[in-house]
């Protein structure tokens, strides 16, 4: 990751030194010139249905910021709460000059209830990161965050065939499968181009939960045009529409985000997904 650092800035990449500093540990370079910084709610135990949602599954809050030049930054990202968190989070983040763009569920039966406040913004770098991590730090979530668990290769079902299912190669992490896919059109938000790693497309992960069968969740990132098509295909196939809302306020085109929960055989659930991508207009 250093070295990673090191060349970007050698290359005339943004110098993120000193939002790292204040988040107190490093981020990761992804494309675009974009630092993220993941906080993940692992003091949570949190169930659905009988099933230990792990972090990486439905509680990965993070921040992400994109450069503007001049030390100023574009910043996107979500934080997991429990319910008695979200004042005191809303207030840090908004007199430290970071905007909230939505607080709402992604889950359903939960327990604890958890909700998900979603922030952007443009400005100071470094004064953003600083509400950021002030927030953060009125919560349980481990700042900096635990060093993550080595994950289990064997997830009890084949990902191969599930990787051919989804139609694109998924990656393993935290353990459990990751699917992202971009939207094909440029989105913009604020009258910038917003990084595909920014949170703008659609995301599935799938959790082991034993005898070739998975939990999934995530979200579809679709146009209001496609809202229905996506719903129909989930619905028909036992795939349960948690919820459905906005996640920016000044996005171009306006994107709405669908989630949704199942726990089903692996692969039958990739081929009802894959599907259900097809419906809206993601890169092949």
């Amino acid at each position: 990751m250093i070295v990673a650092m090191l060349l970007a800035a050698a290359a005339g990449a943004p110098d993120w030194k000193p939002v790292q500093q204040v988040f107190g540990f490093d981020g990761s370079a992804l494309p675009g010139g974009v630092i993220r910084f993941n906080m993940p709610r692992s003091d949570l135990h949190v169930t659905v249905g009988g099933v230990e949602v792990k972090p990486a599954l439905a509680l990965g809050g993070w921040a992400a910021f994109a450069p503007m030049g001049k030390g100023k930054a574009m910043i996107m990202g979500d934080l997991v709460l429990t319910e008695d968190e979200v004042p005191a989070v809303t207030n840090a983040l908004l007199e430290g000059g970071v905007n909230v763009t939505a607080i709402h569920n992604h889950l359903l039966g939960e327990t604890p209830r958890v909700l998900y406040l979603h922030m952007g913004g443009h400005g100071d770098a470094a004064k953003m990161a600083g509400a950021v991590v002030k927030a953060v730090k009125l919560t349980k979530t481990p700042m900096p965050p635990a060093p993550a668990a080595k994950g289990d290769t064997d997830f009890g079902f084949d990902p191969a065939a599930v990787d051919k299912a989804m139609g694109i190669k998924g990656t393993a992490g935290g353990g459990c499968l990751h699917y992202n896919v971009a939207r094909a059109e440029k989105v913009m938000e604020d009258g910038m181009a917003a990084p595909a790693s920014f949170g703008m497309g659609t995301s599935i992960n799938f959790q082991p939960t034993g005898g070739g069968k998975a939990a999934i969740a995530g979200d579809f990132a679709m146009t209001a045009k496609e809202v229905e098509p996506v719903l129909n295909v989930l619905r028909q196939n036992g795939i349960v529409a948690t919820a459905l809302h906005s996640h920016a306020l000044n996005d171009v085109p306006r994107l709405f985000y669908m989630h949704f929960w199942a726990n089903d055989d692996a692969v039958k659930l990739a081929t009802a997904l894959h599907t259900a991508v097809a419906r809206t207009n993601s890169k092949k």
